[in-house]
């Protein structure tokens, strides 16, 4: 265990490594990633309700959900966005890797006599065939896969598109790590969000700045136990994400500060794309 510790307090990780053990669907972690998106004051999962509506609001009026109306909410987590599409017309199917998130938000839609359809599912395995008029990726999520698997997504999103469907997705820019330095700190809990037993958490930020990726590292150390938690995030210009989309087959593309639809500015730390997948008769 000593010699697992050193090695990884010693080296970043290389490009993309990927975490030790589950993240996103652990049993103990998804508990407080739960309580980070249903908190309305905290942007640690979710952001902040009165932006989700204000967002869900100009999603509606650029997508019209009276003619596009099947709508793929992708990370939907507990369900926040996908209840809301589904009050502002449109017919959701919402799909998250969690199935601790998953089952909230099923439980939730019964509650609410809510008519959305979950799956619990990686969207990398996504295998849907023109069976939506518009798809969500939102709150970044785009940026924490690697360039192969963004390219996997991307197609089958495309796929997945009625024609004239809409993507809409978001990302950081490099404006949201500008004036990061990379650091090192640790801390002791006895019990808490990465673990129900007594742990140190020892966190690394580096930066990648050739590849404008960034990542966030946490070394967990338990009595008999070392895992890595390694969180990537890749911060994309107009002209990246527009080639990407351009490779895969989307057009007509506009871009936006966020998914509210602000105007984007050299100053945004985030960048909204809504792509078309247009119909070429």
């Amino acid at each position: 265990m000593n010699k697992i510790l050193l090695h990884y307090l010693s080296e970043r990780p290389a490009l993309y490594a990927p975490s030790t053990s589950k993240f996103w669907d652990d049993e103990h972690i998804s508990k407080g990633m739960l309580e980070a998106h249903l908190d309305p004051d905290w942007e640690a999962a979710t952001r902040k309700l009165d932006f989700v509506q204000r967002s869900v609001n100009w999603i509606a009026n650029v997508s019209n959900p009276l003619k596009r109306t099947q709508l793929l909410d992708l990370g939907c987590g507990p369900g926040i966005y996908a209840e809301l599409f589904a009050e502002a017309g449109f017919r959701v199917t919402g799909i998250d890797l969690s199935p601790r998130s998953i089952n909230y938000a099923r439980e939730s839609a019964v509650q609410k006599n809510t008519n959305i359809f979950y799956q619990c599912q990686n969207y990398l395995t996504l295998n849907y065939c023109e069976e939506f008029d518009v798809i969500t990726l939102i709150y970044c999520d785009f940026g924490v896969l690697s360039k192969e698997e963004r390219k996997i997504l991307l197609s089958k999103i495309y796929r997945a598109l009625k024609p004239n469907g809409l993507l809409l997705l978001d990302a950081f820019t490099a404006k949201e790590y500008e004036k990061k330095a990379e650091t090192k700190s640790w801390s002791y809990d006895s019990s808490g969000y990465w673990s129900e037993n007594p742990y140190a958490c020892l966190y690394s930020f580096y930066r990648y700045d050739d590849y404008s990726t960034f990542v966030d590292q946490y070394i967990i150390v338990e009595k008999d136990t070392v895992n890595r938690y390694i969180i990537w995030n890749h911060a994309f210009s107009i002209a990246e994400m527009q080639t990407d989309l351009n490779d895969t087959g989307f057009q007509r593309t506009a871009f936006y500060e966020n998914v509210a639809g602000d105007d984007y500015t050299d100053s945004s730390t985030t960048l909204c794309a809504l792509a078309h997948k247009i119909h070429l008769s």
